[in-house]
């Protein structure tokens, strides 16, 4: 078969690589037919994080399932399935509280499970790890684009939104306009809050923004933004989402929560234990820190429902549209700021 290569920094390549096969009873093979490219994938692409030349990539799969082994239960080759970003056996202490990204057999798509960005995946833990998706939307291409941020970006954004405690009437910050910081726009709206601001450095990004409900936007930088924050929250939320994992980024969430707020945080940390947090700030106001790696499969049922039902839409997070052989193109786009988030046709 064939998938994206990581081959060092700025390269992924596309080559021939073995195809994965039923190596438990609990495996599938999926047939990857919608993937996407992760905004946490260009850490290792910029050569910004650790990542081994040679190994396949990307880690939102969505697909038809083409073999099971014989203890598989939950779904049958044929039925149309998306899966989260990690694997998950779905009985360990973790998965039953819902923390399926702790789970004691947790796996990841790469290595010999395939790398999403390619053709096919094995899926350990199958019926842990795969959400069927009804047979009534299983050929319909505009609920599959829709569903298959469920496999990540949607999942975290509601995680974000979640941890930061979001509710009815609430009004909420937003820090950043990638893939998911838009995607929790649209998680507090979903769960009630009234006004959300959303901070962000791309007008464009941020007009998708207000079109999934933001009230206002912050386009200023530094403290200018964080000024403008408390102007327009009369001196800051008590219900903040960063969503992008810079230290900067998780310093302006913490600079604009309010005293006795929560700051729910989900992007992928990056130069923060090197530049250090200000916790002294944190503790003397009682700022809570909230979040983490986000259980997607937790929220795969219920976000799916709603997507389903016509209520959420994460589609248009997708600017850019590429078959396998465009994953490079497709990095080169995120990377240049050319694409939100780039759907993959294998």
């Amino acid at each position: 078969m064939r998938a994206a290569v990581y081959r060092g920094p700025g390269e992924i390549a596309v080559e021939e690589v073995p195809k994965p096969e039923i190596e438990a009873p609990t495996d599938a093979i999926v047939r990857v037919t919608h993937t996407a490219i992760c905004g946490s994938d260009l850490w290792f692409y910029r050569g910004e994080s650790d990542r081994e030349p040679g190994s396949r990539v990307g880690h939102e799969p969505m697909g038809v399932v083409e073999a099971v082994g014989d203890d598989v239960r939950s779904v049958e080759p044929g039925d149309r399935v998306l899966a989260p970003f990690v694997v998950s056996c779905g009985r360990c202490e973790f998965c039953r509280r819902g923390l399926h990204t702790s789970c004691v057999n947790g796996d990841s798509w790469s290595g010999d499970n395939g790398g999403a960005q390619g053709e096919y995946v094995r899926s350990p833990h199958a019926d842990g790890t795969l959400v069927r998706v009804p047979d009534r939307y299983a050929d319909d291409e505009d609920a599959l684009e829709s569903l298959l941020p469920l496999t990540d970006v949607m999942g975290t954004g509601h995680h974000a939104a979640v941890s930061a405690g979001v509710g009815a009437g609430d009004t909420c910050v937003v820090v950043g306009d990638g893939a998911v910081g838009l995607c929790a726009v649209l998680a507090a709206r979903r769960l009630g809050a009234e006004r959300v601001i959303a901070v962000g450095h791309h007008e464009d990004r941020l007009d998708v923004a207000e079109a999934f409900g933001a009230t206002a936007t912050v386009a200023e930088r530094g403290e200018a933004a964080v000024e403008r924050v408390r102007e327009l929250t009369h001196g800051g939320s008590t219900h903040v989402m960063e969503c992008v994992g810079a230290a900067s980024a998780m310093e302006t969430a913490i600079e604009v929560c309010r005293p006795g707020g929560t700051v729910g945080y989900v992007g992928v940390p990056h130069g923060v234990t090197d530049e250090g947090l200000d916790v002294y700030a944190m503790f003397g106001d009682n700022i809570t820190l909230s979040g983490g790696v986000a259980p997607v499969r937790a929220y795969a049922e219920e976000l799916m429902a709603d997507v389903l039902g016509g209520t959420l839409d994460p589609a248009p997070v997708f600017t850019k549209t590429v078959d396998l052989d465009g994953v490079p193109d497709g990095y080169r786009a995120m990377d240049d700021r050319e694409a939100i988030k780039v759907l993959v046709k294998p």
